[in-house]
C-alpha cells in the first residue's frame, strides 16, 4: 500500500468534500420538510391525507433517481451527473416555495428525490473514484457526515427562520411566509454545490471506460497518484 504523502492529499480532500455537498443536500432536503407539515396544510388547505403525501412525495423521487443514477453516470459522466443533481436541488428549492397547490409541491418535491436519490450514489462513487486505497474508506464516509450535518442543519433553520417569524406560517422577509424561506435556504448549499462542480475534473475511471485514458492520466497525474494506479489503467487500456 503506498503512502499518502505520494498523493495531493489537500487536492484530494477538497474534491471529495465538494462531492460530498450532495450528501449534505442530501440530509437538508430530508429534514427541511419536517418544519413546514402543519404550514404546508394551512397553505394548501389540504387534508390529511394530501398532507402526508406532500411529504413523502421526496421519497419516491429518491427511489428513482437512486435507480437511474448509475445508468445516467456510466453513460454522461460522474461529474455530469452530479452537476445534473445540483441543478435539480436548486429548481427543487425554489419552486417548493413559490408552490400554490399540493399538486405543484409535489412536483418540486418528486424532483428534490430525484436529486437526493442520485446524490447517494454519484457522491461517494466519486469519491471512492478519485481516492488512494489508503484513504479511500475515510472520504468515502464524509458522505455519512455530511448527510447528518444536513440534516443537523436544517433543524437549526427551520427553528431559527420559524422563531424569527413567530410561527411557520406567519409572514416573514419580503411578504413571504417563513415556511417559503425555509425551503428557499436550500438554495445556498445548492448553490455552493453547482458552483464548485464546475471546477472538479471528470473520474478518471469512467475517462478510461469511454477510451480517454489520457484524460484520465493528466486527471491521475494532478492527484499524483498515477504511480499507484499505472499498472492497473493499463491493463484496463489494454482491454
Amino acid at each position: 500500500m503506498h503512502s499518502t504523502k505520494e498523493n495531493n492529499l489537500p487536492r484530494i480532500i477538497m474534491l471529495s468534500s465538494i462531492a460530498a455537498l450532495g450528501g449534505f443536500l442530501f440530509g437538508f432536503d430530508s429534514g427541511v420538510i419536517n418544519g413546514t407539515v402543519d404550514a404546508l396544510q394551512g397553505a394548501f388547505n389540504s387534508d390529511a391525507i394530501r398532507t402526508g403525501f406532500n411529504v413523502a412525495s421526496v421519497l419516491i423521487g429518491c427511489a428513482i433517481g437512486a435507480f437511474f443514477a448509475g445508468m445516467l453516470a456510466d453513460k454522461c459522466g460522474r461529474k455530469i451527473a452530479l452537476v445534473g443533481a445540483a441543478i435539480a436541488f436548486i429548481i427543487s428549492a425554489w419552486g417548493s416555495g413559490i408552490s400554490s397547490s399540493s399538486a405543484e409541491f409535489v412536483v418540486y418535491r418528486l424532483l428534490g428525490g430525484l436529486a437526493v436519490g442520485a446524490a447517494s450514489i454519484l457522491s461517494p462513487a466519486y469519491i471512492g473514484e478519485i481516492a488512494p486505497p489508503s484513504i479511500r474508506g475515510r472520504l468515502i464516509s464524509l458522505q455519512q457526515l455530511t448527510i447528518v450535518l444536513g440534516l443537523f442543519f436544517a433543524f437549526f433553520s427551520n427553528y431559527n427562520l420559524a422563531s424569527a417569524a413567530g410561527g411557520t406560517s406567519a409572514r416573514f422577509w419580503w411578504g413571504f411566509d417563513a415556511w417559503q424561506w425555509i425551503f428557499w435556504v436550500e438554495l445556498i448549499p445548492a448553490s455552493l454545490f453547482f458552483f464548485f462542480l464546475l471546477f472538479i475534473p471528470e473520474s478518471p475511471r469512467y475517462l478510461v471506460a469511454i477510451n480517454k485514458s489520457e484524460k484520465a492520466t493528466k486527471v491521475l497525474e494532478v492527484l499524483q497518484i498515477w504511480k499507484a494506479r499505472k499498472n492497473r489503467f493499463k491493463r484496463l487500456m489494454q482491454r
